[in-house]
């Protein structure tokens, strides 16, 4: 009596059968390629509502620091349509967009706006609002080449070259900090802090060119 085939499939030419440990195998990776890819769309989801949340909880703001955050114009057009709105499903849809625009902004942008927020709900002054800034930024700079980039983008009168270098020696000094400890790099090192100082000082001097109230103050004080 001739032998009835197995069943199975071919995988790159190779013949693998129901039930077996290739089989069984093979279907556990596809089970987790499709978990991952699964919790990918859910961290997604979880982001993208997040913004949309972040972007509504903007028009808490006061208008002078939501001028400050220099968000885009069309961001700013979108919440603006979104107070004017009454209805309830249109006021669904505009912030549905909101969100989308959101999306499209720089982590430094979003970093801002969180920032922004926390000082005005907390009574948090522009001094702590501008240390909280310039520790992301430090942490950002050493993790990642592209915050560079980014940073100079956004204060161009920042001294590139000790910048670089400071980059440079946090990121060795937490190498070596991982080595001979034989765990994650603590952050900690002179550079580290010097990197803090720069970039604090960077800040301070692009909110006194961009506040003319402080001038304004001398001048009536002069006067």
């Amino acid at each position: 009596m001739p032998r009835k085939p197995k069943k199975g499939y071919y995988v790159k030419g190779e013949f693998v059968a129901e039930g077996s440990a290739r089989d069984l195998e093979l279907k556990a990776e596809l089970k987790g390629l499709r978990d991952a890819d699964d919790s990918t769309r859910s961290d997604q989801k979880k982001e993208s509502e997040a913004l949309q949340t972040l972007g509504q909880e903007l028009l808490e703001l006061h208008p002078k620091t939501l001028e400050r955050l220099q968000l885009p114009e069309k961001l700013l057009d979108a919440l603006h349509e979104y107070q004017r709105l009454t209805s309830f499903e249109a006021k669904r849809r505009q912030l549905q967009f909101v969100g989308k625009l959101m999306r499209k902004l720089e982590d430094s942008e979003v970093a801002a706006a969180r920032t922004a927020l926390h000082e005005q709900r907390s009574g948090t002054g522009p001094e702590q609002t501008q240390i909280l800034l310039a520790e992301q930024w430090r942490d950002r700079l050493i993790a990642d080449d592209a915050a560079l980039t980014l940073w100079l983008e956004h204060y161009p009168g920042t001294d590139v070259q000790p910048l670089r270098a400071l980059v440079r020696q946090a990121r060795k000094d937490q190498a070596q900090a991982a080595v001979a400890e034989g765990a994650p790099p603590a952050k900690k090192g002179r550079a580290y802090r010097d990197l803090f100082q720069l970039l604090r000082r960077s800040l301070n001097t692009d909110a006194a060119a961009e506040d003319p109230a402080q001038d304004d103050g001398e001048d009536e004080a002069n006067d």
